[in-house]
């Protein structure tokens, strides 16, 4: 199997395949157990104990609000599959980068890894550090966004940033010394995060009718479909999907990072076969703890509050204290200790979740170095630790600046529609390369072809049709930050071009 791996890598065009790596090259050193975690450790950070909150005002109703949750799990797990089967025709660093270059072409590749660096890695990072440090606040007051460290009419560092530039430095140098202390801190972390969450989910069922449960739940199934709008407006047609639609971003958000894993295609052994079981089975896994926390958070809460009220039942779901609807349901279980071991159970996601995008996200720049589209010393691999340290480090430093800067979390709310894009785009890829590689092997075929993936195209496109029309800046931005990267494909195109 190796030798028809090694054979189909010489029919790409993949300039990856072609040039061997100076100084040093990728070790596969990630098993199905290893590559899973980078799956499901780089999915579950905070996301699924916040952004509940605003999926319940957005559909005001339970059963559309888990039917969010469900969509979103269908839209992943689809996607994976499809990935599934390039990543076993491409097994090489670069991942999604290298599928949008052989279907599409390298400006498309470009455009989605530049839009990765720019905004959705390395802004992702600094979200999630600074989630980290942010939860670690309600262990140690002093870090807090209230404390500046430099105070200036103009800017302001605080605690809370300092901690979270510290997390980023501390996991690139961990990342910088090879992927075996990578991985041990991935898989480590990652199982320790899903038993956190599998452990809420059974106390959550077994305790909650110790805690007003019945009552709390009557109240949620007595207008279980009847969505309405924030002023409370029932919803129906037409404003009722775009609703949904944009119901669907903190879920999708919450449940995205899943293809990193195949940025590290070099370094995962036999990855033909492991690749597509790590994404069907990660994200299945994933989707699955979601999914049943948020039947959890409705048998603890109740969906409807009131922003003021005093109590977290009285605030429920809707108006849980900043968002943290993870928290609420601790404290309904736990009382008033509950806060502080959500916030180390945070904790310990968010730096699972944050060491899996550093890990994963050089490993695309490598490829795109390496068609003369990026940096050249992002091509490089170390000598003694084999991994891409320049790549390392510039995202290190990109991901510290969006930190200073404080836009980390506007540019994410921009480039969730271009995340989006890019999705859509390389499931469409299936066809293309089904045509265009019709010869290529494939040890891994999408299940359910061409149905599957030509619905995940079809329902994505609706949704993101749907964030067009309820929030045309948004997505606007998105492609503008996705445009903003044509320049710069041209220069670093003739520069390589002149070189050649």
């Amino acid at each position: 199997m190796e030798e028809q791996n090694q054979e189909a890598g010489k029919e790409s065009t993949s300039a990856i395949v072609e040039h061997k790596p100076e100084g040093g090259q990728f070790h596969r050193a990630l098993g199905l157990v290893d590559s899973s975690a980078i799956v499901v450790g780089s999915m579950i950070g905070s996301g699924i104990f916040i952004v509940a909150a605003e999926t319940a005002r957005n559909v005001g109703c339970p059963g559309w609000f888990l039917a969010a949750w469900l969509f979103a799990g269908f839209l992943t797990i689809s996607a994976a599959a499809c990935y599934g089967e390039m990543s076993s025709m491409y097994p090489h660093a670069g991942g999604q980068y290298i599928f949008l270059r052989e279907a599409y072409g390298k400006l498309f590749g470009f455009l989605y890894g530049w839009t990765l660096f720019l905004v959705i890695q390395s802004g992702t990072n600094a979200a999630v550090a600074v989630a980290f440090a942010k939860f670690l606040g309600v262990l140690v007051p002093y870090i807090s966004e209230k404390n500046a460290l430099i105070d200036l009419p103009f800017w302001k560092f605080s605690t809370t940033q300092f901690v979270a530039m510290i997390l980023l430095a501390v996991l690139t140098a961990i990342n910088c010394g090879g992927i075996h202390l990578a991985k041990f801190i991935q898989t480590t972390f990652t199982t320790i995060k899903v038993a956190v969450l599998f452990t809420l989910i059974v106390v959550g069922f077994l305790m909650f009718d110790h805690h007003f449960g019945w009552n709390n739940l009557t109240a949620n199934m007595s207008a279980f479909w009847e969505a309405k709008d924030k002023s409370g407006q029932l919803l129906q047609g037409l404003p009722l999907l775009a609703a949904f639609s944009v119901a669907l971003v903190g879920p999708l958000f919450a449940s995205d990072a899943w293809n990193n894993v195949t940025f590290a295609g070099e370094e995962v052994k036999d990855p033909v076969k492991t690749l597509p079981k790590s994404l069907l089975l990660g994200t299945a896994l994933v989707c699955l703890l979601y999914f049943l926390t948020n039947v959890i958070y409705l048998l603890l809460l109740p969906f409807d509050g009131t922003a003021n009220g005093a109590t977290v039942l009285d605030r429920g779901i809707k108006w849980a204290s900043s968002d943290r609807v993870g928290t609420a349901a601790l404290e309904v279980i736990m009382g008033s200790i509950g806060e502080k071991v959500m916030a180390c159970a945070i904790m310990i996601s968010t730096l699972g979740a944050l060491n899996g995008l550093i890990l994963a996200g050089p490993r695309l720049y490598y490829a795109m170095a390496r068609d003369g589209l990026f940096f050249k010393n992002a091509g490089l691999l170390h000598a003694r630790t084999n991994v891409p340290v320049f790549g390392l480090i510039l995202q290190g430093v990109w991901s510290a600046l969006l930190c200073l800067t404080g836009t980390y979390s506007q540019l994410l709310e921009y480039v969730v529609f271009a995340a989006l894009l890019f999705y859509v785009l390389t499931v469409a890829a299936t066809f293309v390369l089904r045509k265009k590689e019709k010869d290529r092997e494939r040890p891994f075929k999408t299940p359910l072809y061409p149905f599957l993936p030509a619905l995940y195209v079809v329902l994505a496109s609706a949704v993101m049709l749907g964030q067009i029309c309820s929030n045309p800046q948004y997505s606007g931005a998105g492609l503008l930050i996705i445009l903003s990267g044509l320049p710069v494909y041209f220069l670093w195109a003739r520069k390589a071009q002149s070189k050649g």
